[in-house]
């Protein structure tokens, strides 16, 4: 199978987090970013021109070129850029090729995939070190859209006492799956699901993923959430906040404080 690679030439690294955000809705499968420049993959039969036209309108100082490439080996393209995240001194997220970070209250090893959700963008990175300030000890835990398994393995390091994560993508659950077995964990249930299964209820709920999935999920979240419940939303710009405020007001949860960093913001919120 061929690839289109898209070269986005002139972009800062608040440009590059958007488009990387909105292409991985479009069946974007891999990235590669340096100090002003991007690079994007696609599968050529997946690739649709009118969507990708609407993405480019939001960017018009923005210039790119396109070529087709053969198949790609995904492995060797994340471990050759692939590099350690820490935040602060509360978790370092790394590959299993890298030396042990020690200085940190937490490591989480992962498999460097196409996953969505390595600690390097922002959201993620927000969305880390906002769980920090939440009680998890002996709390039950829903990760919704878990990409990498990063915040549902950090949750159980946190003192959960279980932990249910979900993705819609195969490649997603699979790769979580090798994710919690590189860190030992034993309390996480890993399933493949389209939307929130209803039935059970949670202490606490996080869901990085993006504004239209959260928006179309309120009323699920809501529904598995008890009172009192946080709920941690990332995947969104700072241009949403208010939509985002008042959406989850509509949706019975209150209003509790908001993060940024760069462009992107994560949003704390508790079922009433």
């Amino acid at each position: 199978m061929n690839y289109l690679q898209f070269d986005f030439h002139s972009t800062n690294s608040s440009q590059s987090e958007q488009l990387i955000a909105l292409l991985s809705n479009q069946n974007f499968e891999g990235f590669e970013e340096d100090d002003d420049s991007l690079k994007a993959f696609i599968p050529e039969n997946l690739f649709n021109e009118n969507e990708f036209a609407e993405i480019v309108k939001i960017f018009p100082s923005i210039l790119y070129t396109r070529v087709s490439v053969e198949n790609i080996n995904w492995n060797q393209q994340w471990e050759s850029g692939f590099s350690p995240v820490t935040v602060g001194d509360f978790v370092a997220i790394r590959a299993g090729f890298h030396q042990p970070i020690t200085n940190v209250a937490h490591e989480i090893i992962i498999t460097p995939k196409m996953s969505f959700g390595t600690g390097h963008h922002a959201t993620t990175h927000m969305m880390v070190q906002q769980m920090q300030h939440i009680d998890f000890a002996n709390k039950s835990v829903l990760d919704f859209g878990t990409g990498t398994g990063v915040l549902a393995i950090l949750a159980e390091k946190l003192g959960a006492s279980k932990v249910f994560a979900i993705d819609n993508d195969e490649w997603s659950i699979t790769n979580t799956i090798e994710n919690i077995e590189q860190n030992s964990c034993s309390k996480i249930t890993v399933e493949l699901h389209n939307e929130i299964p209803k039935g059970t209820v949670y202490d606490v709920i996080l869901a990085n993923i993006n504004l239209n999935v959260i928006l179309a999920n309120l009323d699920s979240i809501a529904t598995v959430a008890k009172t009192g419940t946080p709920v941690l939303l990332s995947g969104f710009l700072l241009e949403n906040e208010d939509r985002i405020k008042s959406s989850t007001a509509e949706a019975g949860f209150t209003y509790l404080s908001t993060v940024k960093k760069g462009d992107w913001i994560a949003v704390l919120i508790e079922k009433q």
